[in-house]
């Protein structure tokens, strides 16, 4: 198990919150929605370089923040009639239809259509949309992780689909194992193609650096532009 610890540092008015990993690198976040910033750095860093990484990103921290206050609250979904869902970057209506037997889902043109419960609550009725969702973008990866593996030589081991809240994906070189986040299924099909293939440059190159934007530029000359689309808010 990875061994983790964790501070809370005021550095220049900012809160960070500071996790000490098994890692090599350090990862920054500014974290949705109100802005908490969160360092991950190897054991043994200490809080003064901490603090001094910090300071190099804090214009980019404050500019994050600011864009992240300028998003209009968005209230949690019910998944009720009327609401709005995304399916790989196409808007549908969700049709909540009450039913007896097992949950299901299906879409029907413009329209998601759930049958379920009429006492179903908020949570079962995402958590049968999840499902749909998972097995819908199952059939998208199977399609397109063996295309970028073979284009650009990297194989994983595994791959799995996790519903994750601070990352679109994750690699461990070492396993050669490969997680996806479960809500690319609410993205274009090229967010999803991107995600893949920022992944699987990891297989071989460890950060984000110069090497890292090179590959990324090689197989996929937009990526910077589909980066800004998979961070756009739905």
């Amino acid at each position: 198990m990875t061994k983790q610890k964790q501070t809370i540092l005021e550095i220049d008015g900012i809160p960070v919150e500071i996790q000490r990993k098994k890692i090599k690198n350090l990862h920054l976040y500014v974290l949705p929605p109100d802005g908490r910033v969160r360092l991950s750095v190897p054991l043994g860093f200490t809080n003064e370089k901490a603090a001094a990484f910090v300071r190099e990103k804090k214009d980019w921290i404050l500019m994050t923040q600011k864009k992240l206050a300028e998003i209009p609250h968005r209230p949690e979904p019910q998944y009720t009639s009327g609401e709005m869902l995304y399916l790989f970057g196409r808007p549908y209506r969700l049709s909540v239809e009450s039913g007896t037997g097992k949950p299901s889902v299906r879409s029907d043109g413009d329209t998601v259509i759930l049958t379920a419960k009429p006492d179903s609550t908020a949570g079962q009725r995402q958590a049968c949309l999840n499902e749909w969702y998972r097995g819908l973008l199952k059939e998208q990866i199977t399609r397109f992780l063996p295309a970028w593996e073979r284009k650009t030589g990297l194989f994983c081991d595994t791959w799995h689909i996790k519903n994750m809240k601070t990352r679109w994906g994750t690699c461990n070189p070492k396993a050669r194992r490969v997680w996806l986040n479960l809500r690319l299924a609410e993205k274009p099909e090229e967010c999803l193609e991107y995600v893949i293939l920022h992944e699987l440059a990891h297989l071989k190159i460890p950060g984000h650096g110069r090497d890292f934007e090179a590959f990324l530029d090689r197989y996929m000359p937009d990526w910077r532009e589909i980066r800004s689309r998979l961070n756009e808010r739905t």
